[in-house]
Order: structure tokens, then C-alpha cells, then sequence
């Protein structure tokens, strides 16, 4: 016979996500404890942190503020003038080589 899920509310889910917050708490303690799978609470997790604008542990996209994304947009576009500076640098000194085929009269 299979086996009644419970129906947690959002408040419940909120108290269990700031449980697994604390560093003394093992998630899977807690997801034997409420009677959930570990992957649940994870997923609950990840909810609340994209629903407070919260940047998870290391993982994912990283958020910038305003000033911090223009240094990294101007650094990329530096890297990428000195790319094109060494690429046309390249093609100059190949161009400008004469193989002493057509020589002027």
C-alpha cells in the first residue's frame, strides 16, 4: 500500500528551510525528522532563495550590483580589444612581408 503524502504549508516549509540553514543541522536529520526526502527540502530551499533574491552557497550565477556588472562588462570588452590588437598585430606583419616576387620596377 502506498504511503500518504503530507501537505506542508508555506509557512511550515519556511520554518524547515531555516532549520537546514543552521550549520549544526544536517538536512537529511531534518528530512527524516519531518518524514520528506533530503531533495525536497533542497528544492524548498532553492525556492526561498530565489524568492528573497538570496545568493545560494557558492553555486549558480553570481549577483552584481550595478557597479560591480559595468567593471566586469568593461573588463570583458578590454580583453577583447587586446584580442582584436594582437589578431590585426598578426595580420599586419604577415601583409607587410614581401617574398621578393613582385618587386618595384
Amino acid at each position: 500500500m502506498s504511503k500518504l503524502r503530507k501537505k506542508y504549508t508555506k509557512a511550515e516549509k519556511l520554518e524547515i528551510v531555516k532549520l537546514s540553514l543552521s550549520d549544526d543541522v544536517q538536512v537529511t536529520d531534518l528530512a527524516e525528522r519531518f518524514g520528506v526526502v533530503a531533495n525536497t527540502i533542497y528544492n524548498w530551499r532553492s525556492r526561498y532563495y530565489k524568492e528573497h533574491g538570496i545568493a545560494s552557497g557558492g553555486q549558480g550565477v553570481k549577483k552584481l550590483s550595478e557597479e560591480e556588472q559595468q567593471i566586469a562588462d568593461l573588463k570583458k570588452q578590454l580583453r577583447e580589444a587586446h584580442l582584436e590588437r594582437d589578431i590585426l598585430k598578426k595580420a599586419i606583419s604577415i601583409f607587410s612581408k614581401s617574398d621578393g616576387k613582385f618587386t618595384g620596377s
